[in-house]
């Protein structure tokens, strides 16, 4: 059964797409077979991977409406053993359709039970802030993976998602668990980047990721090629830390 991964932070930019790509990439390069769920309605993490998010008629928007089965909207991408349910504009109004729906939190746990077993993993990309489908990714997921940016507010507004998971582990999810916290953007020039490392060890201790992710040019540039970073600059320094994230959470899982 797949290890299901909430990737979250309501802080937009602070590399919840970027990792859950490229961590993908690393794990589907072990060997693993991994799934992206994308319940963002930019749809970053769907056109990341190289599709046309704006041609696709199978999306997590129908999965959330039953329209489809989650398994009828799984894609392929051209990265290795890794597939994606993608998203795309139509999921932003996924609020008011699920207004008057039971059990509306349960949603993507329910989609996700039938395909699980065909997976290692399981991640899911959420979008910047705490809604339904963010709600939804933590019903559904065994653990939380948080990125971090290592810049000036970094754990501001961390404590609003440690509270939402807490409730969550107390009324939704009693089996989840904070996987671990993604240091990212770390620029080690910059003295308010250690201090940012060293606060955040010092809240979340052993739950730090031990990879730290660089500010890198070719990260950025990776999404509009639609390739992950394994695929377009395997040497870059994003890679490789994406690659020891890998081998992180493989020893973990």
């Amino acid at each position: 059964m797949a290890e299901i991964i909430a990737v979250a932070n309501q802080k937009g930019g602070v590399g919840k797409t970027t990792t859950t790509i490229n961590l993908a990439a690393f794990l589907g390069k072990m060997g693993q077979q991994v799934l992206i769920v994308d319940v963002d309605p930019q749809g970053n993490a769907s056109s990341g991977l190289g599709l046309d998010i704006h041609k696709i008629e199978k999306t997590t928007y129908e999965v959330f409406l039953e329209e489809v089965s989650l398994a009828e909207a799984i894609l392929r991408t051209e990265t290795q053993n890794v597939s994606v349910v993608p998203a795309n504009v139509n999921l932003s109004g996924i609020e008011m359709d699920l207004l008057q729906m039971e059990a509306r939190e349960y949603k993507l746990q329910a989609a996700l039970k039938q395909v699980a077993p065909n997976y290692d993993w399981v991640f899911i990309d959420c979008p910047p802030n705490l809604g339904i489908l963010t709600l939804n990714a933590l019903c559904a997921a065994d653990g939380v993976m948080i990125p971090l940016q290592t810049e000036y507010y970094a754990l501001e507004g961390l404590t609003q998602l440690m509270r939402v998971i807490g409730l969550v582990q107390q009324s939704l999810n009693p089996s989840l668990e904070l996987k671990g916290v993604v240091l990212t953007m770390y620029d080690q020039r910059t003295s308010l980047a250690h201090q940012v490392v060293d606060d955040v060890k010092q809240h979340f201790g052993d739950k730090v990721f031990s990879a730290v992710v660089p500010r890198n040019v070719k990260l950025s540039e990776a999404p509009s090629f639609g390739k992950s970073i394994l695929e377009y600059a395997p040497d870059s320094s994003g890679a490789k830390a994406y690659e020891q994230l890998a081998s992180e959470v493989m020893k973990n899982g």
